[in-house]
Formats: structure tokens, sequence, C-alpha cells
């Protein structure tokens, strides 16, 4: 029986060619102008593929660019799909099935997201090393599809510590100051109150955001390597006593995003284009 990706994937290779991608990027709020230094772009909206779902939020473009950036063939995800938009959860595997479907083993997920620490201030990179996925929801969940991962999987390794090296590497060669952490992961589209914070803090949070989580748990399903870059754009409710905003997040997530380009064009050449 086909898959829920398989039109999706057909589509992609059918305007592929013989290029074949193995590393995928995944851009957050702000973070899409990346894809515009992408070279020899093959550029698919989202909505030219079947059965694929559309972002629907300001700084998500909605467009598959796939091309070269750091001496490697990538298909990048201009523009994110979240829970908070309406869409099935289920649907929120799709994107990283294709990207898996058209030839990626490496998957690279970057996203906004606050800060609970006043020493990582908005403008910080964070490698994220584990995740707390709090809303109970997954993209997993009802019937496994057992052409695509196991019905049961481990995520002891989620963030994979291989790539996580290569990371630290690629920030200490570019002199970037790269905070690691994890990621909590929250429903949205409120952003947290103060006492949620102070709770996330207890339970081992040290960035908060409403994306990433589904999409590296398809990616281990499926069996990639994930990696994650988290773009500080603002300390977290109660912490300055400033009220919240995407303004916000689009504005410093923007201010981040040549660090975070640097970042990534060394990681991307330490990786290798056969990774």
């Amino acid at each position: 029986m086909a898959s829920s990706h398989d039109a999706a994937v057909a589509t992609v290779l059918s305007r592929l060619g013989g290029r074949r991608p193995a590393v995928a990027l995944v851009l957050g709020s702000g973070l899409g102008a990346l894809a515009e230094k992408i070279e020899n772009p093959l550029i698919v909206p989202y909505d030219q593929l079947p059965g694929f779902p559309v972002p629907t939020i300001q700084g998500h473009a909605g467009r598959l660019v796939i091309g070269d950036l750091g001496g490697c063939t990538v298909a990048c995800m201009q523009g994110r799909m979240h829970l908070y938009e309406g869409h099935d959860p289920r649907d929120l595997a799709i994107p990283v099935r294709l990207l898996h479907g058209i030839g990626c083993r490496t998957l690279l997920l970057t996203n906004a997201a606050g800060s609970l620490h006043e020493d990582m201030p908005p403008g910080s990179l964070m490698m994220i090393t584990d995740h707390i996925n709090f809303t109970g929801i997954s993209p997993l969940a009802g019937a496994n599809d057992a052409a695509v991962g196991p019905r049961f999987f481990d995520m002891t390794r989620a963030y994979d510590p291989e790539l996580q090296a290569l990371l630290r590497d690629a920030a200490a060669g570019e002199g970037i100051d790269l905070h690691e952490g994890v990621y909590f992961f929250c429903l949205g589209p409120n952003f947290e109150t103060p006492a949620e914070i102070r709770a996330i803090r207890v339970l081992g949070g040290d960035a908060v955001g409403m994306s990433t989580v589904p999409e590296c748990l398809a990616a281990v399903h499926c069996g990639m390597r994930v990696a994650a870059v988290s773009t500080i754009t603002n300390l977290a409710a109660g912490m300055t006593g400033n009220a919240l905003s995407h303004a916000e997040t689009l504005s410093e997530s923007a201010e981040a995003a040549s660090r975070l380009e640097r970042l990534l064009r060394r990681f991307l050449a330490q990786l290798g284009d056969g990774q």
C-alpha cells in the first residue's frame, strides 16, 4: 500500500534528475534567508507536492530548495509546519519522510527559541543535546507504517553524538560561542506563562519552543541522524518583565542569522557530501 508521502517523493525525484541530496535542513522562524544562499537551486513550493502540509505563519516561506551549500548537496525546507496551526500531528511526519525518500540520511533542524538562562541571551546559538516533549503529542501515534520504521524505537541518542561533535568543532573554527542544552517542546501558539517557565526550569529545560520535536521523532523513526540548533530570540516569560511577541522572534533570529549561516556552512563542509 502506498504511503502518504510517496506521491510527493515521486514529484521531487522527477525534477531532480541525477542529483541526490544527502543532507536535509529545516529552517525555523526568521531563518529562511539561508535558503536564498543555496547555489544551483531546484525550488519546489510545498503546494506543488501532493499531500504536503503548507505553513501559514509569517517567516515560513513554504518552499523546498535543493542545491549546493557548504560543499554538500542539500535539501532545505524553507519554512516548517507547527501543531498549533491545526495540522494533524501525523502530517508533520510527511516532510521528514519526503526528505528521507529523496536520499537524505542526515537532518539538521533549526528553530527560534526562548532562553531560560540569563547567560544565554537573545542572539545566542544553542545546540540541542536532548528534548522534553511535554505536549504528549507524537506524529507517530496511530497505525505504524512498517516500511518506514518500527512500531517502537529508541530515543536515547536522538541527537546524534557524532554530529554534535562536528557542530562543536565548526563553532570553534568560526569563533562562535555555541551553548548546549535541552529543548522543551510546548504546543503554543501562546507563549508560556512565568509559572510555566519556572516549572520548565525545574524539569530540566534550557530553551523553550513550539517546533522541532515532531520532526526529530519522525526522523529517528525512519533511521535518520539528527542534529539541531536553536537561535535564541528572547529570554522566557517572567525573566525581563517585557511582553513576548512573534515580531521579536523574527527580528532577533534575523540578527543571529549570519552566525548561524557561518556555523552551518562549516558544519556541512566538515560533514561532506557522502554523509
